[in-house]
């Protein structure tokens, strides 16, 4: 069934998830009654999602036009562009996924651990290949991010060229290959119509480091260094990691890993040649105590401070294996994403107290740099596939306005972009873009193995129960004779110390007893829910005035019929 929102000639554009944040990125091309999809996040929750493990897209508009969907088009294997993948899968059937290279390699693991998944055929793209969907072609282009084999999409429609940039930066130097420059311009140069851009440092005007100066500064603090090293950084990293390891080499350091996403990185790297390394540099993490502390280098997750990852457990002296000692260093190899300074900060000490040495990223010590382009380099993408239209995505709102002001800077029409949220739908015929409505899109939460069974409400009442605590009063009536049996019990969690608040919870439990009593004096019926909600806010009203708290209230009513 086409979209309803397009007219005959028109393109439609939107994003279920990666517009105003930054996570959870499924963008979604509809070309003559053909929907392409170009990756399938996940986002990780920030503090006030109580419990959430992950959040996904919203998948229903994807579930209600499967049959039209031609295929998944992943740019890179980072987990917000992969880890919403064996999700959409259990609810959507998708022909065929084109991953490239590292990503293909992340993506087959990943499915091995969802037996319930059956996942389509994988179809590994290279830079060169081409693929032809009746009167679109799909092709690549290779560009520069902090992961191996990430490409931007291109779509060569009747109208001219749509671009998906993936995350990048210009990056001169590189670790891995060059990025293929040329072929944004030819683009450029045949007629490009709209580009999607990636917008996560669009804010910043200073200059990005090259990963291979990374590896020399890494180099140098390796041989500099006398003691023991504990590295953290990105379990995605692989380039990072293959900088680590040579390090470990040139200053002639066997290498242990801990931490389960950085060993299954670090194997899925060495089966699929993305790391090299000699087999003898590895040692297990129950021999470390074997390897005298100037011959090792421990490789751990935690660099953003993680509470039950490897670092944290090291500064908080509960590894099994690892006990931090006095003329250790510890070196974040990462920069602190936001919402992430807190943690970070407070196993940052706690390293201090066990007498670490710590190195983070700054002024002193090049430790890490961006996968993503700064003003600069997004400006010269923009300059060099001279885009008609354009929608800045890939970042939180204010990210994206500042891309859309950096798309102006360079000569692109105002009137010719988009900022958009998620859901919104842009539909862009040869002269025009216009905002064409809605479709549905939202988070979906995931908890444990329940997906999309957590509601704002639970979320809310998570919340309550973290702030403010519980409050439960149990109580027993004779519904025939409307009286109360007994008094309330009560019960409180987390909102006051029952032992030495005594005083307080007999006149609750007094007030409680009177409430009850005045609603069985009352003639009119009601039913036992309706009932409960009167004692809550009568309680929650009385709590509050008493404590100026609001826990959450839980009445328990024992032998209530149906109708008073």
């Amino acid at each position: 069934m086409k979209n309803s929102l397009l007219k005959t000639d028109e393109i439609g554009v939107f994003a279920l998830g990666g517009l105003g944040e930054v996570g959870k990125n499924l963008y979604v091309l509809e070309i003559n009654n053909q929907i392409f999809l170009l990756d399938c996040g996940i986002m990780f929750p920030d503090a006030h999602l109580l419990g959430i493990d992950y959040v996904l897209p919203d998948f229903t508009y994807l579930e209600e036009n499967q049959e039209r969907i031609i295929g998944l088009f992943v740019t890179h294997g980072h987990e917000d562009h992969i880890g919403g993948i064996p999700y959409l899968l259990r609810k959507v059937k998708i022909p065929k996924i084109y991953a490239s290279g590292f990503a293909v390699s992340l993506l087959r693991a990943k499915l091995g651990k969802f037996t319930d998944v059956k996942a389509p055929q994988i179809e590994e793209y290279e830079s060169y290949s081409k693929y032809k969907f009746n009167d679109v072609e799909v092709s690549f282009v290779r560009l520069n991010h902090s992961i191996p084999d990430m490409h931007g999409i291109a779509f060569k429609t009747p109208l001219g060229y749509i671009f998906h940039t993936g995350d990048f930066k210009i990056d001169l130097t590189p670790v891995g290959p060059n990025a293929e420059y040329h072929k944004l311009t030819k683009m450029g140069e045949e007629g490009m119509l709209l580009v999607l851009s990636d917008s996560t440092n669009a804010e910043r005007d200073e200059p990005i480091q090259s990963e291979k100066a990374i590896g020399e500064s890494i180099n140098e603090l390796f041989y500099n260094i006398e003691g023991r090293i504990i590295i953290a950084t990105f379990a995605s990293n692989i380039y990072r990691m293959q900088q680590i390891i040579d390090a470990s080499i040139l200053s002639k350091r066997q290498v242990a890993v801990i931490g389960r996403s950085m060993e299954n990185a670090i194997e899925i790297g060495l089966q699929s040649g993305y790391i090299k390394a000699p087999k003898d540099i590895f040692v297990k993490p129950e021999d470390i105590n074997r390897i005298p502390p100037e011959n090792l280098t421990i490789l751990s997750t935690g660099s953003q401070g993680e509470p039950l990852a490897a670092l944290s457990r090291i500064a908080a002296g509960s590894h099994r294996f690892i006990k931090a000692i006095p003329g250790d260093t510890v070196i974040f190899s990462s920069s602190p994403i936001p919402g992430n300074q807190e943690p970070i900060n407070r196993t940052i000490n706690a390293l201090f107290r066990l007498g670490c040495e710590v190195i983070t990223h700054g002024p002193l010590a090049d430790t890490h740099t961006s996968g993503h382009g700064n003003q600069f380099d997004l400006k010269l993408l923009l300059s060099l596939t001279k885009p008609k239209f354009f929608i800045p995505v890939h970042g939180e709102h204010r990210m994206l306005k500042f891309h859309r002001d950096l798309a102006i800077s360079v000569g692109i029409n105002p009137n010719n972009i988009l900022i958009m949220d998620n859901g919104d739908v842009a539909a862009i015929s040869k002269d025009n873009l216009r905002l064409a409505g809605r479709v549905q899109a939202g988070d979906v939460y995931v908890d444990g193995s329940g997906i999309g069974d957590i509601s704002n409400n639970i979320i809310r009442e998570r919340r309550l129960l973290s702030d403010d605590g519980m409050f439960a009063v149990i109580i027993t009536v004779d519904t025939k004779n409307r009286k109360m049996i007994g008094d309330p019990t009560i019960i409180s969690r987390g909102f006051i110390y029952m032992k030495g608040n005594e005083a307080l919870t007999e006149a609750l439990a007094k007030d409680t007893k009177e409430f009850v009593l005045s609603v069985f004096e009352d003639e009119k019926l009601i039913t036992e829910h309706e009932f409960k909600n009167k004692l809550s806010d009568y309680l929650t009203d009385k709590i509050y005035e008493i404590t100026q708290r609001k826990p959450m209230i839980i009445p328990v009513i024992r032998d209530f019929n149906t109708l008073l």
